[in-house]
């Protein structure tokens, strides 16, 4: 018998109907063969508590990403704080951002953090990790790293924007006193040791108190090269002992690229070899996965088997939600994995990188490395990735999306003084309500989604999303992925009564509509009607849309 548990979203709707009524009683049942879907909210089946830092973001010196994105300089003509982007920091403060990671990424595991302290003037120039793939039209920061944004000044854009900083440390070319040497740096008292000293003496008298850090990055490929086992001493090498300070320091681990289930089972299997208790000095296992392949199961090929930002038709649509909607199966396995060596589950995973990713073309800013333009469907696809994760909440203690300003899938587009929030962003700021609430099962019943793929039939679900619980207030949000059909739904809450609601929604005729410089807000959120009946609520969902419902509990 299929239990209450089960989500109900893949097949026809009258179908997944039955199935729900079995556990929903008749009154449901009846009133929701008056609506085409249904979605019910069980107050009485918690999840987990929804980390706010699920909600993180991504920051790597890569092409425009850091300099023109973030730092324009203290003399820049654009409105800066302290040389900091002052329209970034007041739009994140609106999204309420929580942890941001840098400095990499595949950056990080050249990156010596000593060359970006001191005196600006002073500091050094390198080659960046990704200098080769800009022209030679590039600016030279982008082609050469200057170093005049490093840890200081990252810290302190955090502060100003009220974040929590997330720093990866470079494992495969500086040794492992460097590493703590840079937790000394960040977190020792005022006046307690030489590096606290020069800290104060860069502006800083303070500890920047850093929490988080990742112990390398991708060890797999560009962060060493290493096995899981050969990785997996080197992570014990480098935690054997870091100074605290009085603080709590959360290790992340370099998890597996995708679906390599092996790596979490070798890293596991080898750090246990000095016994259980080594299993507290991980914090986090990162988990990456980039929806790339738009090829329809033609190639595998890393570049063939990307397609256009903004020149896709709807297949394509429905294949890049196809393909990141596989990060689901990737926490239920990678969960899996780590559940035969960890059977406490103290070990949670961390997607510290997560998005679109195509084709160069695409960019506002030509020459852009990676910077590509989100549209609404990627405000689709960001929707639907940050609703796994918070149905997925007792699972996953952090999210970082892949990167927040002029690169893959970013909320901001900037370029000298010119500054746009793009549909990723707002989805952010949509989403931010669930942070530190009560994730609550929810059962979505609606018509799949039916196309053709290359003379083949496919189908896709038809509604999702995630509910969480707030006092007496709920926030859900919903995805409909369908390019034309809206979706009615009847949507309940059992064991309460809805009172009243507040709808917001984002949706364009167009699935390629996407904000620039020139226009800002083509697309954005909307606020919608919606009315509370008999302690229910009847809701259409847009097509091609991303809605928040806040909803008032009797």
């Amino acid at each position: 018998m299929i239990g209450r548990r089960q989500l109900i979203r893949d097949g026809l709707y009258g179908t997944g109907l039955l199935l729900a009524s079995k556990s929903l009683g008749s009154y449901w049942f009846r009133s929701a063969s008056a609506s085409e879907a249904a979605i019910e909210v069980l107050l009485d089946e918690p999840i987990g508590s929804i980390s706010p830092n699920i909600y993180g973001h991504f920051v790597e010196n890569l092409s425009g990403v850091v300099y023109d994105g973030i730092w324009v300089g203290e003399g820049s003509s654009v409105p800066n704080i302290d040389g900091i982007r002052k329209e970034l920091v007041e739009e994140m403060k609106k999204i309420k951002a929580p942890v941001v990671r840098f400095p990499g990424g595949c950056f990080a595991d050249s990156y010596d953090w000593r060359d970006g302290i001191g005196p600006r003037k002073q500091r050094p120039r390198r080659t960046n990790f990704w200098g080769e793939g800009e022209t030679k039209e590039a600016p030279a920061s982008h082609r050469y790293d200057p170093n005049e944004f490093g840890t200081n000044e990252f810290c302190h854009f955090c502060k100003l924007i009220g974040t929590q900083p997330y720093l990866a440390a470079n494992l495969r070319s500086l040794p492992a006193e460097e590493f703590y040497r840079w937790v000394e740096y960040c977190n020792s008292p005022a006046g307690s040791t030489t590096l606290a000293d020069e800290r104060s003496a860069a502006g800083f008298a303070e500890p920047f108190d850093v929490r988080f850090w990742g112990v390398g990055n991708e060890a797999w490929g560009c962060g060493g090269n290493f096995t899981a086992e050969e990785y997996a001493a080197e992570f014990r090498r480098y935690t054997t002992w870091v100074p605290r300070f009085g603080h709590p320091l959360s290790f992340i681990g370099s998890g597996p690229n995708v679906d390599d289930w092996q790596w979490t089972r070798g890293f596991f299997e080898e750090i246990l070899k000095k016994g259980r208790g080594q299993l507290r000095s991980v914090y986090g296992w990162a988990l990456h996965h980039y929806a790339w392949n738009l090829s329809r199961g033609k190639t595998d090929n890393w570049f063939l088997g990307k397609r256009d930002a903004l020149a896709f038709d709807t297949v394509d649509w429905y294949e890049l939600l196809r393909e990141g909607d596989r990060m689901q199966s990737l926490i239920d396995g990678h969960w899996q994995v780590m559940g035969e060596f960890d059977k406490e589950h103290f070990v949670k995973l961390v997607v510290d990188e997560w998005g679109p990713w195509y084709k160069p073309g695409s960019e506002l800013t030509p020459g852009d490395q990676l910077e590509q333009l989100p549209t609404m469907r990627d405000a689709v696809f960001s929707g639907m990735t940050l609703d796994i994760f918070n149905r997925n909440a007792e699972k996953i203690a952090m999210a970082n999306c892949a990167q927040l300003i002029n690169c893959l899938n970013s909320l901001y587009l900037a370029h000298g003084d010119k500054f746009c929030v793009t549909p990723v962003g707002h989805v952010f700021g949509m989403y931010a309500d669930h942070q530190d609430g009560q994730s609550l099962r929810a059962i979505f019943s609606s018509p799949s989604v039916q196309y053709d793929r290359d003379g083949k039939p496919a189908t896709f679900w038809g509604l999702s999303g995630s509910a969480s619980l707030h006092d007496k207030q709920i926030v859900l949000t919903v995805v409909n992925p369908h390019v034309t059909a809206p979706r009615e739904t009847l949507i309940s809450i059992r064991g309460a009564k809805i009172a009243s609601v507040k709808a917001t929604v984002m949706a364009d005729a167009d699935i390629h509509a996407h904000n620039t410089f020139e226009n800002k807000d083509a697309v954005k959120p909307r606020g919608a009607s919606a009315e509370a009946s008999g302690g229910t609520l009847t809701f259409s969902f847009p097509a091609a849309s991303v809605t928040k419902l806040n909803l008032t509990l009797e």
